[in-house]
């Protein structure tokens, strides 16, 4: 069964549970510091896709304090714990919420840069390349977009080695062959060649794997950056 992310208690409990759940999830939120720090302006309007309770969203507020943000979500007990997390850092005045997906967003509003983080993974394949080009569109040329999600299992071997490592990082026996079970039924993986081709059809360049921890992978792709010949 999926996870119900409208249970407070789900909630509650998301930012301990990420890290037993996703291999190295800190280490990959510092390479998304670093990207956006390479990448992005001093002042910039960045769109965050799926906020969950708004650690990622906390700790950009405060790392680059003349950005703004926009935070989507579909989960409403979500996007609650994500506003009461913002508002403790007294930072609300610089972060538009958004109930609902990219479709939802005001029209006519750009972004320097685009975050995915754990999301694309969960959108059914059908829907990918609209939540891609949806994307797209709302970049500002020249714009950075980030994706780091769950790609395709290729093995037994390969998923019995995740249960390990979910287990060294805290999750017990049974929740991580728990995991292993939901994972045909709540995820949408693509291959790399897959993603790479879905990206570049949807319209993005210069799209580089920037992270790779067993089947998670990170990708950055630009919209229509000039590329170096």
């Amino acid at each position: 069964m999926a996870k119900d992310f409208e249970s407070v208690y789900v909630v509650d409990g998301y930012d301990l549970h990420i890290r037993k759940l996703i291999p190295g999830y800190d280490l990959v939120h510092q390479q998304i510091k670093a990207l956006l720090k390479t990448y992005v302006d001093e002042y910039a309007h960045v769109l965050i896709i799926g906020c969950g309770t708004g650690h990622e969203l906390g700790y950009l507020l405060e790392l680059f304090p003349n950005w703004t943000f926009t935070a989507t979500e579909l989960s409403e007990t979500m996007l609650e714990k994500s506003k009461q997390h913002i508002h403790s850092l007294n930072a609300s005045q610089r972060v538009e919420f958004v109930l609902g997906n990219v479709d939802q967003l005001q029209a006519g509003q750009s972004y320097d840069a685009v975050l995915s983080v754990l999301v694309t993974h969960f959108v059914n394949y059908a829907d990918k390349p609209h939540f891609l080009k949806g994307i797209y569109s709302r970049l500002k040329t020249q714009g950075l977009f980030i994706t780091f999600d769950l790609t395709k299992i290729n093995s037994a071997q390969e998923l019995e080695v995740l249960k390990f490592v979910c287990e060294a990082n805290g999750l017990t026996t049974a929740q991580a062959a728990a995991m292993a079970d939901r994972l045909d039924e709540d995820f949408y993986p693509l291959s790399e060649q897959e993603t790479l081709q879905l990206l570049q059809h949807c319209g993005f360049n210069m799209v580089q794997r920037f992270s790779q921890i067993l089947a998670y992978q990170g990708y950055i792709a630009f919209k229509d950056k000039n590329i170096e010949r």
